[in-house]
């Protein structure tokens, strides 16, 4: 008979919840300071009156970075209510074993190298499209060598594209985004070749490929916001022939 959680079991929970809201806070409270780089309310720079607040690419950021802080103020309101605050530095508390701590790090590299390496200089379309392929192939059946091969996946072609092009992106240069390319077209043929009569794993490329596209578009021509790296590989096509051979359609 199922008796439900022992109160060690609920204390490592209740830990548990409270160190991932504190992560979550940290994070939230990070992107929301560098958010805050972005230019956001309307202003006249030499007689030139500059775009008004609700135009401003910080406010897509400034929403998901508040609601993941209040999200995670909540969380860690409940669980100190629930007691994880006394029990997080105790053995139960911090107890790791050595899948959740292999979990974690192939997580952090892959999270490290997307926002730090490819979103800044690579086509987003193409970093993006690596990214869920990645995460999806990786940690759908918590395997452990799917998740390594996860990480390298993404610390390859990020690693090249922080050392190619430090401090700044070059948007001319496209070199990276091939690199990046051909990263995501080996780790999708081998997510294939393994499938094997997954569905999940059958359907990686597609959601890889429409999700971004639909992402970016939405971004770009339906809410007026900026893309990274506008000069993109993929992206600078969608562009141009958006405005050059979609627009004018409905505008004849």
């Amino acid at each position: 008979m199922d008796t439900g959680p022992s109160d060690k079991d609920l204390q490592i929970l209740r830990a548990r919840d409270f160190w991932g809201a504190v992560v979550l806070m940290a994070l939230s409270v990070f992107f929301l300071w560098r958010t805050m780089d972005i230019p956001l309310w309307g202003g006249n720079r030499a007689g030139v009156s500059t775009a008004d607040w609700y135009n401003s690419a910080a406010i897509v950021p400034l929403g998901i970075f508040t609601g993941l802080f209040v999200l995670s103020t909540i969380l860690l309101i409940i669980s100190i209510r629930a007691g994880g605050a006394r029990h997080a530095m105790t053995a139960a508390g911090i107890a790791w074993n050595g899948d959740e701590a292999l979990r974690f790090s192939t997580i952090g590299v892959i999270l490290f190298f997307y926002i730090a390496g490819l979103v800044p200089r690579v086509d987003f379309v193409l970093c993006s499209g690596l990214l869920i392929t990645a995460l999806t192939f990786g940690y759908h059946g918590g395997h452990r060598d799917r998740m390594v091969l996860s990480a390298a996946a993404l610390a390859i072609p990020g690693a090249y594209a922080l050392i190619r092009h430090l401090p700044q992106s070059r948007w001319g240069a496209h070199d990276d985004d091939w690199v990046t390319l051909a990263v995501w077209i080996a780790l999708t043929v081998y997510v294939l070749a393994k499938a094997k009569g997954d569905r999940v794993l059958k359907a990686v490329p597609i959601i890889a490929l429409v999700a971004p596209v639909i992402l970016v578009c939405a971004m770009a021509f339906g809410f007026r916001q900026n893309v990274p790296n506008r000069g993109g590989l993929l992206f600078k096509q969608i562009e141009y022939h958006y405005y050059v051979t979609i627009r004018p359609l409905w505008r004849d």
